[in-house]
Parts: C-alpha cells; structure tokens; sequence
C-alpha cells in the first residue's frame, strides 16, 4: 500500500513537472512567435470555437474606437445592469450614488451574471483587456480595454434583437433619468490619464429655481415658455431641418443673477451642467471632442467669454492673411494660433456642422460686456434668447423680500421701491441686506438696512455727479483762459 502510494505521488509529481514545463514552453513560444501569426492563430481558433458552439455574442467596448467619443451603448448596458443584475455578481464594485447615504453596486472586471428574459438566460460578462507583455506601455491605462459582453443561445438572436436589447436600452435610460443631476468641468490635457477623459464631474445641488429667481416676472414667464418649447420639440427641429439645440445669452453687470440663471434653466428641465474653461483647451481640436463627449439633455455654459479667451477680434480677410504669411513671422505667429481655441473653433459648436453631433442641448454664453463680443458669435440663430440680467428692480425686490424674510407687503415697501427707481444696485448686493443676521428674522430691520443701503448708495452718486459737473466746469474755464 505504501509503495503503490509512492508511486503515485512519483506519477503526480512527474506530471505536475510536465505540464510546468509546457506552460513554460507556452509563454517562451508566445513572445517568439510574431503578432502577425499570433493574431492569425487566435482568429483562427475563434472561428473554429463559433462554428462548434451553439452561442451567439454581442460586445459593448468601453471606448469607440472609430469616434472621438466613449461609447454610449457601453454606459447604458451598465446602467442596466447596475439596476437590475448586480446584487447576483459575487464581485462588485462601489461607488457613491446620488444619496450620500446610499452606495451604488457595479459589476467589477470578470464577473457574470445571468439575467432571465421571457424564458431566456442572457449572460452578461465584464471583460478587462491588458496590453500584451512583449508591448511597450508609456501609461498603464493606455491599451486597457474594458468591455461587456452578452452571451445568448443562437435560438434566442430574434428574441435578442426585436425585445431585449429595447428593453435594455429603455430600462437604462429611466435608471439614467432618475440619477441625480450632475456638474461637469473639464480637465487640462496634462491631467488626462491614458485614455481621453476630458471632463471630470460632481454632484450638481445648486438651489435656484424660477420660483426664487429675483427677475420681472413677465421676463421670466417669457423665458419659461421658450424652455417648454424647446424641451417638447425634438419633432419640430427635425421637421425644420435645425439640431435640437437653443443658444442663451445672458449679459448684464456682475451680480445681477446670471449663475442663478444658469442653474434655474438646469434645475427646471433637468439636464446635467457643462461648465467649459476655455482657458483649460489647447486647440479647436480638443474643443470639438469635449463637445462630442457632453451627453443629451445638458447645458453647456461658457462663463465670462469676453474674458476667457479672445474671442472679441475681427477675422483677417484671405487676401490679408496670404500676404501676411510671405513674412516668416507672421508664419510662425498663425501656427502658433493653431494650437489655440478661435473663434471659428467655437462657432463651429454652437452653430456648425459640429454642434448636430448629438441633441437636446441648450448652450449659454454669459459676459458683463455684450458690445466687445464679435456679433458673429451672438447673431439670432447662434444665440436665439439675449436676456439682459439688469439691476435690481422693484418686482425682484419682493421675490428677495419673500424669498429671504417670508414677506410680500411691508411699510417700507412704497420707499423701497422708489428708491430702487432712482438707485441701480444688484440683486446680489440687495439680497445681501435682506440676509438675517440671526435665526430670528427681524423684518423692520433687515428692510430698514436695505433702506440705509440704497440713501447711502443714492448720495454717493449725487456727489459723483457734483464732482463730475465741477471737473468739467473747471475745464470750461481753462479753455476761456486759453
């Protein structure tokens, strides 16, 4: 019995050194063997395993490989499955969801599930691809792959195109739909890591609505009404032949409301928030592919252009700049202005063949200063809405006065009112005096600081134009004398 046992643990040890042995002569002949006859085995293989097994595959990548953009087919299947399969997963992965209370569960890399459809069992697999080991990698994400995979019987490919993969995809975009809205910015090339990945985001949770928007209430129901109008026309814009998008301008001196805008607009249809620096774009190249990587149902907003990039000077005429480029100098300096964002670069965005990549988007410029910006870039059609965020007037007066102290009349109401007739201060700087200075909220005297404000502000400026008037009187009399 020992013996027999001896030569048994001999046989099994001389086969565990075999097969160590080709495993090793395996992976020596893998990096002998060129990719060319590498790639020609392994399709070869892949072909002889299709024809033998009875199953059908769909592949979703990560990235796709023939557009600028990640792949969206990728991002609803694991919306999808997010929501439905992955507390069958053993492994999975977490992330914060839109409760900061709540955790999100993802498949992670190499995991299966099997989710049942109409008597059907579709596995779903995530697969990760590594760079080969002979490759020579300057980032580790750089070859990574990640993809899903959708295994079903050959039997079930109707079943799989006419039902499940629309049950997929409406699915998706309910569970997508009900996350919590989010706030983009995007990332300086040189913080970009291996694959594309130019916009890095949070949380969107900025409070302002139209309900507590400080604007002329008929300014404000007007701009509501093209909100609905183009929210509800995905139809329309098709039957005119126009991309399902809708241009804003918001201009106006600082602190007059254009951010809270900007947010109300965000908060009532919905959408996600694009917030582009410029500043932060290398190129129009990489303009282009920001914008093709925003997603449907969002605002894209460029705050301050005027004072982002400049964007404010007239083109050259052809004539002028072919003469220009006879001068080495001026060579060099229009090459240099290729590595930057134009302002045909940002034309062709919002208004060229580059802004129909993609729908339901609404585009919002913002600038203190309307008159320095080139009129191509705010024409009606690039920008169809000019709305001007003015100073302060009497109607936005109350929505602050009930928004910050809960009130809709008062004493000082009639005083309040004329002397915002007569004084230009911004929603900000009234909002500020109507802040309470403890939970109490004392009324007199929150409007009786705003009262204080608005005389302070009132004789600052009549002793303005006193100094204005005595300056230029002066001037009168030294022209006499000369």
């Amino acid at each position: 019995m020992k013996k027999d046992m001896l030569v048994a643990g001999g046989w099994f040890a001389g086969i565990l050194s075999s097969f160590t042995s080709l495993l090793f002569l395996l992976s020596m002949a893998q990096q002998c063997v060129p990719d060319l006859v590498r790639d020609y085995v392994d399709t070869l293989i892949t072909r002889i395993m299709d024809a033998i097994s009875p199953y059908d595959t769909v592949t979703m990548d990560e990235h796709d490989p023939d557009s600028f953009s990640s792949s969206e087919a990728y991002t609803i299947v694991e919306a999808y499955l997010s929501a439905t399969c992955a507390f069958r997963a053993r492994c999975l992965r977490a992330t914060v969801g839109s409760d900061d209370d709540r955790m999100t569960l993802a498949m992670d890399d190499h995991e299966e599930v099997v989710d049942g459809f109409r008597g059907a069992n579709m596995c779903w697999s995530k697969i990760k691809v590594l760079p080969r080991a002979n490759t020579i990698v300057t980032n580790a994400h750089t070859d990574e792959r990640r993809m899903y995979r959708l295994t079903f019987h050959r039997r079930h490919r109707r079943l799989v195109e006419d039902a499940y993969l629309p049950h997929v995809l409406t699915k998706a975009r309910d569970v997508i739909a009900s996350r919590q809205q989010s706030l983009h910015t995007n990332k300086p090339k040189d913080d970009w890591d291996g694959d594309y990945d130019g916009w890095s985001s949070v949380k969107f949770e900025h409070p302002s609505t139209f309900a507590t928007l400080a604007m002329d209430p008929s300014k404000k129901q007007e701009i509501l009404d093209d909100l609905e109008m183009f929210r509800d026309g995905k139809e329309y814009y098709a039957s005119i032949g126009k991309a399902w998008k809708r241009g804003y301008l918001l201009f106006g001196p600082p602190g007059t409301g254009k951010s809270s805008m900007i947010a109300a607009i965000a908060n009532f249809l919905g959408y996600n928030v694009y917030d582009l620096e410029l500043t932060a774009v290398k190129s129009n190249t990489e303009l282009r592919r920001l914008f093709i990587d925003t997603k449907g149902k969002s605002v894209i907003v460029i705050e301050d252009i005027d004072c982002s990039i400049d964007l404010t000077g007239k083109r050259s005429k052809k004539g002028k700049r072919c003469k220009k480029n006879n001068n080495k100098d001026h060579q060099d300096k229009d090459k240099e202005n290729e590595k930057k964002v134009t302002l045909s670069g940002v034309l062709n965005i919002i208004d060229g063949l580059w802004s129909a990549c993609g729908g339901e988007r609404v585009i919002v410029l913002t600038t203190n200063h309307k008159e320095n910006l080139d009129p191509a870039l705010i024409r009606r059609g690039r920008m169809d809405m000019h709305i001007e965020m003015s100073y302060c007037c009497f109607e936005s007066f109350k929505v602050l006065a009930n928004n910050y102290l809960g009130v809709v009349e008062h004493d000082l109401f009639g005083e309040i009112g004329q002397l915002l007739g007569e004084v230009n201060m911004p929603a900000a700087e009234v909002a500020e005096n109507l802040m309470p200075r403890s939970k109490k909220k004392d009324v007199d005297a929150c409007l009786g600081k705003l009262v204080l404000a608005l005389k302070e502000k009132a004789s600052a400026g009549d002793k303005d134009e006193d100094e204005n008037d005595s300056s230029s009187s002066d001037e009168e009399e030294e022209d006499k004398d000369h």
